[in-house]
C-alpha cells in the first residue's frame, strides 16, 4: 500500500542511498548535476522568512504550494538532465545510486503534496500531522533545503 508513512521513509532510504555514494565518493557529480541542484534550491525557495516548521500560521494552499511546487521542479530537473523518476515505495534504491534515484526520493514526497493539493480543492482537509512531516522534510536544518551542503564535490 502506498501511504504517506511509505512514501516519506522510502524518500529517505532514496536519499540516503544517494547521499551516502557521493559522500563515500563513488558518485561524483557532473557539471549538469551540480547545476541542477543549485537550480532546484532557486526554484523551490520556500519563503519561510526562517520560521521553522511546520507552518502552521500559513493557510493550506500556501503550505501545500510549497510542498507540491517540489513535484514540477523536479519533473523539469529529471528532464532536462536525462534522469528517469522512478516509484520508490516498496523498492530498494540500486547500489550505484546518483542523480535519478535522488531526485526519485525527494519526488516521492512531493508527488503527495500534489495529492494532498487536489483532495484541498476538493473540500477535504490534509492530514495536519502528515504535512508538518512533509515541511520537515524539505525545510529546516537537514532538511532538503540543505541538499547543496550534502555534497563535498
Amino acid at each position: 500500500m502506498d501511504t504517506f508513512a511509505h512514501r516519506l521513509d522510502a524518500g529517505w532510504k532514496w536519499w540516503d542511498a544517494a547521499i551516502e555514494e557521493a559522500q563515500e565518493g563513488r558518485w561524483i557529480r557532473d557539471a549538469v548535476e551540480r547545476q541542477v541542484i543549485v537550480d532546484i534550491s532557486a526554484a523551490t525557495n520556500p519563503l519561510h522568512g526562517g520560521r521553522a516548521a511546520p507552518f502552521t500560521e500559513d493557510s493550506w494552499h500556501v503550505r501545500l504550494g510549497r510542498i507540491e511546487n517540489w513535484a514540477g521542479v523536479l519533473r523539469l530537473a529529471a528532464r532536462a538532465g536525462g534522469w528517469v523518476l522512478q516509484p520508490v515505495v516498496g523498492r530498494n534504491p540500486p547500489p550505484h545510486s546518483g542523480m535519478a534515484e535522488l531526485l526519485s526520493g525527494i519526488y516521492a514526497i512531493a508527488e503527495q503534496g500534489e495529492i494532498w493539493m487536489g483532495r484541498l480543492l476538493k473540500g477535504e482537509l490534509p492530514p495536519e500531522n502528515q504535512i508538518a512531516k512533509a515541511e520537515a522534510f524539505f525545510t529546516g536544518p537537514g532538511s532538503i533545503e540543505d541538499l547543496e551542503l550534502f555534497f563535498y564535490d
